[in-house]
C-alpha cells in the first residue's frame, strides 16, 4: 500500500528481523542518534523541573544574583538540548538515506535477476510502487519516527514520573485525562487506518487508469473514447473522493480532540493545584513546574501513538519490498564461461589473459571445467534443439517435442501463423524461460551448463518491440558494446543503413532521444536497434520481426549488410514477409508448437505444402 495508509505487516516479527539486518550496518550511527535524543529530551524535562527552585529559592526570596546564575545554567541546559536536537536530526537524515539507499540498491539488483515470467505477470505500476511508495514509507519512518518515537517515549515517561514526584494526588487527574486520550487515539486510529487503506486502493486504481490513458492516447483518439474514458475517470475519482473524505474526517479529529482534552486537563490541574497552594499543601514553584509538565504531556502521547502507526506502515512497505527480494531469481547453475583464446602452432587453444583479449588472432571459446581439467571449446554458433517441450504453465504446452539444428554460418528462418511458437523458440535460446523437457545445446554444450551472462553475451537480438534509452543516438548504439569507439559506432550505423538519416539530424550522432525515441519514426528506431546488435559482433544473431517497420528497399539494403556481418555466423530469423527469408539455408514452418515442414525456399515451394500456401498467399497480397 502506498504512503499515507497504515496497513499493518502480515508477519511483523519476520519483517523486523530482516529490517534489523539493514539497521545493524549502521548501529553506531543509530546509537549516537539515540544518545542525542535522550540528551535533548532530558534537557527539556530537567529545564521544566528547574522552574520550582527558580521560583521558590530565588524569585520569591528576591535573590537576584542567584537568579542570574540559575538563568545562565538553564540557558546552557536548553542550549545543549537544542544543539543535541540539531545534531540528531542531521545524523538521522544522513543515516536514514544511507539505509534506504542500500535497500533500494539491493532491490534493484535483485529485480535484474528475476525471470521474465515475473515481469509477464506483474504490472508496471505494482513493480514501480515497491521503488516509490513502499520505499517512501520506509524513508519517512526512518527520518522521523525513529527519533520521535524515542523522544516521545522519554518525554511521556519522564513527564509522568516528574508529575508523580511533584504531587501524587494531583497527578491522578493528569493520568485520567491521558488514559482518555489514549483510548480515543486507539479508537480513532482504527477507523482512520481502515479508510486510509481504502483511499490508497482507490488512488492506485485511478493512477493505473491514468497511466493507461496517457500511454494509449493515440488509440483513445483513434476510437473516439475520450468521453467514455472521462466517465470512467469521474467514477474512479468519485470513489477516491469518498474514501479520502472518510479517511481525513477521522484523522482530522485527532489533533482538535487531543488539544481540547489537554486544555481541559490543564484547566482542572490549574484550578485544583491553586486550591492546594492556598491550602498550603503545595508550593507555588512546584505548581508552576507542574503546570508546564501538564501542558507538554498531551502531544508526546499523540506523537508516540502516531509514530507507532508510521512504523507499522513502514514495516508493511518493507515487508512488500522484502517479499519481492525473496522471489526466486533466475536459475543459473552454469559453470561454463565465455573467454578468449589464441590458437597455438600445435593447433591447441590457450586462454588469453584479461586485458589482452582484443588482438586480431584471438577467438571466443567456451571454458569448461571438469575437476582439474579445463576444456576450451571454440565458439562457432552450433545451436540444436533435442526433443524440447515447453509451456508457460503446466496446463498448456507451447512447443511439443521440437527438434531442430542450426549449423555455424547458417541462416535459419521460422515462419508460421501467430501463436505458432516462433518467438518462444528464440527466447528459449537465451534461456529467458526454462524448458520442461528435452535439451538445447550450443556448440555441443547444454545451455543449462552455461552461465547465463556468458550465454547471452554470445548472442545478439533484435526484437519487434524496439526499446531505446534516454541518451544520445551514439550511446544507444554503443549499448551493444560499451567499449566500442566512435568509428565502430558509425560503421555499425552504416551497416544498418542508419547513418544517412542520423547525419541529417541537427546534432547527428549526439542527438538526444527521449521517451523511447519518440522523436524518431518506428522504422528509424528499428534501424538503431539493428545497429546496436551489429556493433556487438555476436557469433549468433536473432532477428524477431526486426524489419517489420522498414520499407522493402531499406530492408534489402540491411539484408546485404547483415549478410556481410554474419558471414560464418548463425542467424535465426522470424518474419511474416516471406520474401525476407527466401535466401535462408533452412526454413522451418511451425504450427501449434510443432515443426510441419523444413527445407529451403525452393524445396518447400516444390512440395506445395503449408509453406507453399503461405507463400502464394503472400505473393497474391503483394
Amino acid at each position: 500500500m502506498a504512503k499515507g495508509g497504515y496497513k499493518r505487516p502480515k508477519d511483523t516479527k519476520r519483517t523486523i528481523k530482516k529490517f534489523i539486518h539493514y539497521l545493524g550496518n549502521y548501529k553506531w550511527s543509530l546509537f549516537l542518534v539515540a544518545i542525542l535524543v535522550v540528551i535533548s529530551s532530558g534537557a527539556n524535562i530537567m529545564g521544566t523541573y528547574l522552574l520550582k527552585p527558580v521560583i521558590n529559592d530565588y524569585i520569591l526570596p528576591g535573590d537576584k544574583k542567584g537568579l542570574a546564575k540559575m538563568i545562565c545554567f538553564m540557558g546552557i541546559l536548553y542550549g545543549s538540548g537544542a544543539l543535541a536536537t540539531l545534531l540528531y536530526n542531521r545524523f538521522m537524515v544522513r543515516t536514514a538515506q544511507e539505509i534506504v539507499s542500500e535497500i533500494r540498491m539491493d532491490l534493484f539488483k535483485h529485480t535484474q535477476k528475476l525471470p521474465l515470467q515475473y515481469f509477464d505477470t506483474t504490472t508496471h505500476g505494482e513493480l514501480m510502487s515497491h521503488f516509490t511508495n513502499d520505499i517512501d514509507t520506509i524513508t519517512e519512518a526512518l527520518n522521523n519516527s525513529f527519533s520521535l518515537l524515542i523522544q516521545s517515549f522519554i518525554v511521556v515517561t519522564g513527564t509522568i514520573t516528574m508529575l508523580l514526584v511533584l504531587n501524587v494526588p494531583l497527578s491522578l487527574i493528569v493520568i485520567f485525562f491521558l488514559a482518555g486520550m489514549s483510548l480515543f487515539i486507539q479508537y480513532n486510529g482504527k477507523y482512520s487506518r481502515k479508510y486510509f487503506k481504502e483511499q490508497q486502493k482507490c488512488l492506485g486504481n485511478m493512477n493505473g487508469f491514468i497511466e493507461e490513458m496517457v500511454t494509449g492516447q493515440k488509440v483513445e483518439k483513434v476510437f473516439n473514447h475520450e468521453e467514455k474514458d472521462f466517465e470512467e475517470f469521474c467514477k474512479r475519482n468519485e470513489a477516491l473522493r469518498q474514501a479520502s473524505t472518510k479517511a481525513l474526517t477521522y484523522s482530522g479529529r485527532m489533533v482538535p480532540t487531543i488539544v481540547s482534552l489537554s486544555y481541559a486537563n490543564y484547566a482542572c490541574s490549574a484550578c485544583i493545584g491553586a486550591l492546594f497552594v492556598l491550602a498550603g499543601w503545595f508550593d507555588l514553584g512546584s505548581l508552576a513546574s507542574y503546570l508546564v509538565y501538564v501542558r507538554q504531556s498531551a502531544m508526546p502521547m499523540n506523537q508516540f501513538t502516531q509514530q507507532i502507526n508510521f512504523l507499522l506502515s513502514a514495516l508493511s512497505g518493507a515487508e512488500r519490498v522484502f517479499e519481492m527480494m525473496e522471489i526466486e531469481p533466475e536459475i543459473d547453475e552454469g559453470t561454463v564461461t565465455l573467454c578468449k583464446a589464441i590458437r597455438k602452432e600445435n593447433d591447441t587453444l590457450e586462454e588469453v589473459l584479461e586485458g589482452k583479449e582484443d588482438t586480431k588472432d584471438t577467438i571466443w571459446v567456451w571454458k569448461k571445467e571438469e575437476g582439474d581439467k579445463i576444456a576450451l571449446i571454440p565458439l562457432k554458433g552450433d545451436v540444436r534443439f533435442h526433443d524440447v517441450i515447453f509451456g508457460y504453465d503446466d496446463s498448456k504446452k507451447i512447443l511439443n517435442h521440437i527438434s531442430l539444428f542450426a549449423k555455424p554460418g547458417q541462416k535459419i528462418a521460422f515462419v508460421g501463423s501467430t501463436g505458432a511458437g516462433k518467438t518462444t523458440l528464440i527466447q528459449l535460446i537465451n534461456r529467458f524461460y526454462e524448458i520442461q523437457g528435452g535439451t538445447i545445446t550450443y556448440d555441443g554444450i547444454d545451455i543449462r551448463d552455461m552461465k547465463k551472462a556468458d550465454l547471452r553475451r554470445s548472442l545478439s537480438m533484435v526484437i519487434q518491440e524496439t526499446h531505446l534509452f534516454t541518451g544520445t543516438i551514439a550511446q544507444n548504439i554503443r549499448y551493444g558494446r560499451l567499449q566500442a569507439t566512435d568509428d565502430e559506432v558509425r560503421k555499425a550505423a552504416i551497416l544498418a543503413n542508419a547513418d544517412s538519416f542520423i547525419r541529417r539530424l541537427p546534432d547527428g550522432y549526439d542527438t538526444m532521444l527521449y521517451g523511447d525515441g519518440s522523436n524518431l519514426s518506428q522504422g528509424q528506431r528499428q534501424l538503431l536497434a539493428i545497429a546496436r546488435a551489429a556493433i556487438a559482433r555476436p557469433p549468433v544473431l536473432i532477428l524477431d520481426e526486426a524489419t517489420s517497420s522498414i520499407d522493402t528497399r531499406t530492408e534489402h539494403l540491411i539484408e546485404k549488410g547483415m549478410d556481410a556481418l554474419m558471414q560464418d555466423r548463425t542467424v535465426f530469423v522470424i518474419a511474416h514477409r516471406l520474401s525476407t527469408v527466401r535466401n535462408a539455408k533452412a526454413i522451418l514452418v511451425l504450427e501449434q508448437g510443432e515443426i510441419m515442414e523444413r527445407g529451403s525456399h525452393d524445396e518447400l515451394v516444390e512440395e506445395q505444402g503449408r509453406y507453399y500456401q503461405l507463400y502464394t498467399g503472400q505473393f497474391e497480397l503483394e
